[in-house]
């Protein structure tokens, strides 16, 4: 089976918030009809709601300043599958990735066959099988994993990790994990496991107990608050902040991924870091080196486009930030799409305000809201619709050179909007 093949398959079990199944059973089995491969690989297993992507990223660029052979498992993609496997900071080529996949779907039809399996396993768990194969394939030394829909149940929570991760827990997936923050907290600390050091970032104060206590219950014998660590001097800029980075030790940080919540990002990433000995050059180089597309990324100039991925309230309170701070002043364009089960009418209260023109329009998703329902749920006086992005970025002609456009409200639009402004990415890993 070829790469498009198997990706036409992946895509035939259809969008993985549609079709969760949470539970570890199906991916228990699995995995060990493949051998068990993620028992071969060292880890570091990060939850949260936001931020946890770029705290993966970050570790995953220092340990391989460290000179460790290192993986990244993330989710979603913005283009292409092959990028939520990673080694050595690049997605796997097509040819590995239709490998991975035709032998995990093997696996799966065997199963199947024996009456192990009543179906086949999800998009995300067949994925998930196949980061841990490459990963053990290619010897990596360090795996960085990132959760994908809350914890407890997560198909990444097979693994025996290194350390534990929790970054920021807010609102999100309400529907899965729970309406209130203390239950979405129980299900993030899931990951929580006996004998294995955690990290908590900052959190609201109603999520403190509920991680205390979760990490009480699972035997977790070591807990550090990245609040060990401290941002002094801190200088934000329009490209990325630099800061020192205050705690058992010094470290100078220029990190050139957008917007101040980078900063509390970067701690978290650094007291896993230290938790996992990586010494501080290796720190200071991988944070200085990260990437991390999507994110308050600008991919054109006059005017100024941007793309991030704030897909709740928390994400677009954090654009919010960034838009006041550095583009106040300027007329602000805001092309906005979202998904169903988003809370579009709450990030629209917090966008909308702070845009000149917006463009409501939808990703090429059948979950995706309808533009004309967009506009019914907000109140702008300049708000138009638009179907398809590429009709949004039409609308764009009437920009002006000086204006500044944030394309945001869901990861499925970012990506659409970066296969179409930017050139084509680097070829595969090997």
């Amino acid at each position: 089976m070829n790469y498009p093949d198997s990706v036409r398959f992946l895509y035939a079990l259809s969008n993985e918030a549609r079709t969760a199944e949470l539970g570890l059973a199906r991916m228990t089995a699995l995995l060990e009809e493949l051998g068990d491969p993620h028992r071969a690989t060292p880890c570091v297993h990060v939850a949260g709601t936001n931020g946890k992507g770029s705290t993966c990223a970050m570790i995953e660029s220092a340990a391989r300043a460290a000179g460790l052979r290192t993986g990244l498992y993330t989710s979603p993609h913005l283009i292409e599958p092959t990028e939520r496997i990673r080694l050595q900071g690049r997605p796997i080529s097509p040819e590995w990735f239709a490998e991975a996949f035709r032998e995990v779907h093997e696996a799966a039809e065997r199963l199947l066959r024996r009456g192990v399996l009543e179906r086949h396993p999800t998009y995300f768990e067949t994925v998930t099988a196949m980061a841990f194969l490459v990963f053990r394939r290619r010897q990596v030394e360090l795996a960085v994993l990132e959760v994908g829909l809350g914890g407890r149940l997560d198909a990444t929570n097979v693994v025996q990790p290194r350390v534990a991760v929790i970054t920021p827990v807010d609102f999100d997936h309400e529907k899965y994990l729970g309406k209130s923050l203390e239950a979405i907290a129980a299900e993030k600390a899931g990951i929580l496991k006996p004998g294995v050091p955690a990290v908590f970032a900052p959190q609201r104060p109603e999520v403190v107990p509920v991680l205390q206590a979760r990490a009480a219950a699972a035997g977790v014998e070591t807990i550090w608050s990245a609040a060990r660590w401290r941002a002094e001097d801190v200088r934000l800029e329009a490209s990325g902040s630099r800061f020192e980075a205050v705690g058992p030790g010094r470290l100078a940080i220029a990190c050139p991924l957008p917007g101040e919540h980078q900063v509390g990002n970067a701690l978290t990433a650094i007291a896993a870091l230290e938790r996992l000995g990586v010494p501080a050059p290796a720190i200071e180089e991988g944070i200085r080196r990260v990437e991390w597309p999507g994110r308050l990324e600008r991919v054109r100039a006059a005017p100024e486009i941007y793309l991030d991925g704030a897909h709740n309230p928390a994400g677009a309170r954090a654009l919010a930030a960034y838009i006041e701070r550095f583009h106040r002043g300027r007329r602000v364009w805001l092309i906005y799409g979202a998904m169903r089960d988003k809370a579009v009418e709450e990030m629209a209260a917090i966008l909308f305000p702070l845009a000149d023109e917006v463009i409501a329009t939808a990703p090429a998703q059948a979950r995706a809201v309808r533009p004309e329902l967009i506009r019914e749920l907000a109140d702008h006086p300049r708000l138009r619709t638009a179907p398809t992005l590429d009709d949004a970025l039409g609308l764009l002609a009437q920009a002006s050179p000086s204006d500044a456009v944030f394309i945001t409200g869901s990861l499925f639009l970012v990506g659409e909007a970066r296969a179409a402004l930017r050139p084509s990415g680097a070829a595969g890993a090997s």
